[in-house]
């Protein structure tokens, strides 16, 4: 590890931990800002957004001053090109959802920004080349196909914390769980990525560093730009760094089911898939009488918990981590929702 590494993961915290606080002034002096209208908002209070911006400026720039100043992003198997596929996904995404959160606009306008962000990075040749079997060696993809897969997969990231931002800081440590979870696979010895473990500690500490202000109680939220930022980017460096998708969903595995559930719930209830409710797994374990601090800590700790296994674990191991993961969550989903699902919500589904 370069001795200079801690500088560029030091600088992105820093740069977050700053410009996080200079953002929320700035929302609300455009009036950028979350008013609690409806049942759907926890929070009693208004909120700035745009601490995504905060968070994708302190990654860029260490990111892009590694880029200029050495080679140690581009060394590996990070092509330059994967780069621009990534930073204009991004500020699709930044400047999408500014919109979204200034203009509230319909959702089938909100949904172009994650589907051009997604195939402007399958463009760019990021793409999931192989998969591993759990019985040994590995699925080798054909293009059309990796291009459908990694598509779809980036799409469902970007929805999965988007959809996970409801509670403070939660969306933030469970992408910044995984970013460190990659890190560390991509610094064993199996696999030994520096490139990809560098990235992801920069990125991890932009995240920490918004954390500091976006932990409960919240004093800046993500944005919808910064919320689908966040699985976006985890999206990529799962695929950069070698289709890592097991060790990605075991960290952000009850977010992914959660998401799942609430989709076939609305499904089966003939509503529309974008509708809003409260019936994602936070809102019920807060019916449940648990703290938003206590849901974080869980929700946390279920991450790390399961994350850390793709340290040690094999490939089949991990797939019966994940149907454990799969069970546990669908039975709680299934008791919380029938025992907490409170009436004076039922408004809201309708």
């Amino acid at each position: 590890m370069p001795v200079w590494w801690p500088f560029a993961v030091g600088g992105a915290f820093l740069l977050s931990s700053l410009l996080t606080p200079l953002f929320a002034r700035l929302a609300k002096h455009w009036g950028i800002v979350d008013v609690p209208k409806g049942d759907r908002k926890i929070h009693d209070r208004i909120v700035p957004f745009l601490g995504g911006v905060s968070v994708f400026i302190a990654f860029a720039v260490p990111t892009i001053l590694v880029l200029l100043k050495t080679h140690h992003l581009t060394a590996g198997e990070i092509d330059p090109k994967h780069f621009v596929g990534f930073f204009i996904g991004a500020l699709v995404l930044l400047i999408g959802g500014l919109l979204d959160d200034k203009f509230d606009l319909p959702p089938r306008l909100s949904i172009l920004f994650p589907l051009l962000a997604a195939l402007s990075a399958v463009a760019f040749g990021i793409g999931v080349e192989k998969i591993t079997n759990p019985l040994g060696g590995a699925f080798v993809l054909t293009s059309s196909i990796s291009i459908m897969i990694t598509f779809l997969w980036l799409l469902g990231m970007t929805y999965t914390t988007k959809l996970l931002d409801g509670l403070d800081g939660l969306a933030t440590g469970i992408t910044m769980i995984g970013a460190i979870m990659i890190a560390l696979l991509a610094l064993s010895e199996k696999f030994f990525q520096p490139d990809v473990a560098l990235l992801a500690f920069v990125f991890a500490a932009a995240l920490l560093g918004f954390l500091l202000w976006n932990g409960y109680p919240a004093t800046i939220f993500l944005g919808e730009g910064g919320s689908t930022f966040l699985g976006f980017t985890l999206g990529v460096l799962a695929v950069i760094a070698g289709s890592k998708l097991a060790t990605t969903l075991l960290v952000v595995g009850v977010p992914v089911l959660d998401v799942a559930f609430v989709i076939f719930r609305r499904w089966r209830q003939g509503r529309s898939m974008t509708s809003g409710d409260r019936t994602h797994l936070h809102h019920l374990l807060l019916a449940a009488g648990l703290s938003q601090r206590a849901i974080l800590i869980l929700y946390l700790s279920i991450a790390t918990i399961f994350g850390a296994t793709t340290l040690i674990f094999e490939s089949w191991q991990k797939l019966l981590a994940l149907g454990i993961l799969v069970v546990l969550s669908g039975i709680a989903v299934s008791v919380l929702y029938k025992r907490y699902h409170l009436v004076k919500y039922e408004h809201v589904l309708k």
